[in-house]
């Protein structure tokens, strides 16, 4: 027991420096390309921070544990949604006009259609591919397609070498990589011995180890205040995670969702999904407050999962 908590520690002080270089890197690297923080979170820090899931559910499909790599898919998506979403909107309230909301849109389609190929237990090399194809039409869409709306919001950090920028990004996103993999060995190692279900194991310990890397992007960027960017890695997140991660799961391995994941998870998934995009089409922001109920929302969930 003792290494696998050192992992856990090892993990988490990882993810935290990972986090904040990434966010500086991303940040230097948007202003050179002269796109906003938003679409920098999307394309970007959504796609690099959502690499720990990829590791983990490819990982698991390999091995024949399905369970696992859906798991990891659905509770990244909640922890996404309400843990991290909420944790920086009470860092700093995120302002909502004129951000993303597209992307929340494109986000909740995904969603609904995950759940659609849940609840009718389908799967099929091709459905995998298929939803490879729409995660890079959405990245060449999303880039070619900007609205004035979605300038950079955020404020200046100052001047900053494009050449280190990129250094920053690289360096961050392998220490977060490295840091979510020893992290989630830890953690699953710790989860077995308390004698979790390997669906368990997957929307909970793995989950939540592979989201930390957003969860420390999401937090650093709201604490330097790019709440553009914050916002944009949780939406951006959510999308690659059932588009680019689902379609590489069911195209390595074809199964239908374990029928274990139906019922309050995919229910949860759902309703955040559809939450979140409520807020960006009517609410000016989010608050301190929303922020958090949506961390509590999750901790209420995370504890019902281990209960059970």
């Amino acid at each position: 027991m003792g290494g696998a908590i050192l992992l856990v520690l090892g993990g988490l002080v990882g993810l935290a420096i990972g986090g904040e270089l990434l966010v500086r890197g991303s940040v230097g690297i948007a202003r050179y390309l002269k796109i906003s923080s938003l679409i920098t979170g999307l394309v970007i820090v959504g796609f690099a921070t959502s690499m720990p899931e990829m590791v983990a559910s490819i990982q698991a499909a390999m091995i024949g544990s399905p369970g696992i790599a859906w798991g990891n898919i659905v509770g990244s998506n909640i922890a996404n949604s309400l843990l991290i979403l909420g944790s920086a909107a009470l860092i700093a309230p995120i302002a909502l006009t004129g951000l993303g909301k597209r992307d929340a849109n494109v986000a909740l389609g995904a969603t609904v259609l995950l759940v659609v190929l849940a609840y009718l237990q389908i799967g099929h090399p091709l459905i995998g591919a298929g939803l490879l194809f729409c995660i890079v039409a959405y990245i060449v869409w999303r880039y070619t397609h900007p609205r004035s709306l979605e300038e950079d919001d955020d404020g200046e950090d100052g001047p900053q070498r494009t050449w280190l920028a990129v250094l920053f990004f690289l360096a961050g996103l392998a220490i977060l990589i490295f840091a979510g993999k020893i992290l989630v060995d830890g953690a699953v190692d710790l989860a077995r011995l308390f004698g979790l279900s390997e669906t368990a194991i997957g929307l909970t310990i793995v989950a939540v180890g592979t989201s930390l890397p957003e969860l420390a992007a999401s937090v650093a960027a709201a604490w330097r205040g790019r709440s553009g960017l914050a916002l944009g890695n949780v939406i951006g997140s959510n999308i690659y995670n059932i588009l680019l991660i689902g379609g590489a799961t069911m195209s390595i391995a074809p199964g239908a969702l374990p029928a274990d994941i139906l019922g309050l998870e995919l229910g949860l998934l759902l309703v955040s999904a559809i939450a979140i995009a409520a807020l960006m089409w009517r609410a000016p922001s989010i608050s301190r407050p929303v922020g958090g109920l949506l961390v509590l929302i999750f901790f209420a969930n995370t504890g019902l999962l281990l209960l059970q």
